[in-house]
């Protein structure tokens, strides 16, 4: 069965985002874009919910885009996605397919197909639903060394404890330091 990976970049204080939902403060220089390159080449498909879906799908397709990471980009555009959402009801970002309904059961349906791992990249609220449904199979945090100060916190306001395993970790030459967990599952 596929793995459902769900990455994210945060701050040393937990923040995915700062407090206008900017994302200017993100380390990122040729190794971690090395990384990037890498870890989407692990990827067949891509889960987004609508915030974050809408966010890539204004920059990914761009000539800017395109001209500053060119693989990168080539990725986004060219891997299958799913976005879920109950307010979107059609997509224009190529290869992307809209899920109003029954998320779970779309997710299990995803896992259970042959080919490479998924990634969930970002969406805060998606995680937390996919957490709670015991769907997602490691957490790869991405710490970037800045404290925020303010901002919106990545699992803010998710019911109950969860437990984790390390299973490895990355030190990059810029400060950032890859974390990768497992969920500890009650026998």
């Amino acid at each position: 069965m596929r793995k459902l990976i769900a990455q994210t970049l945060i701050s040393l204080d937990g923040y995915f985002e700062d407090h206008n939902k900017g994302l200017n403060w993100h380390n990122v220089d040729e190794e971690f874009d090395n990384y990037t390159i890498e870890m989407l080449g692990g990827f067949d498909t891509l889960l987004f919910g609508r915030v974050t879906y809408e966010l890539m799908e204004s920059f990914w397709p761009t000539e800017e885009a395109i001209k500053a990471d060119p693989i990168v980009a080539r990725y986004m555009n060219e891997l299958p996605k799913v976005v879920f959402s109950k307010k979107l009801k059609t997509a224009t970002w190529n290869n992307t397919k809209v899920v109003n309904a029954n998320i779970a059961e779309e997710v299990q349906k995803l896992k259970e197909q042959p080919g490479r791992d998924i990634a969930l990249f970002a969406s805060s609220n998606l995680a937390k639903t996919f957490i709670e449904h015991n769907l997602i199979d490691e957490f790869h945090f991405l710490i970037n060394p800045i404290v925020l100060g303010t901002g919106h916190s990545f699992l803010n306001g998710l019911a109950g404890k969860r437990k984790l395993k390390l299973i490895r970790s990355r030190i990059f030459g810029s400060g950032n330091v890859l974390l990768c967990y497992e969920p500890v599952r009650a026998n």
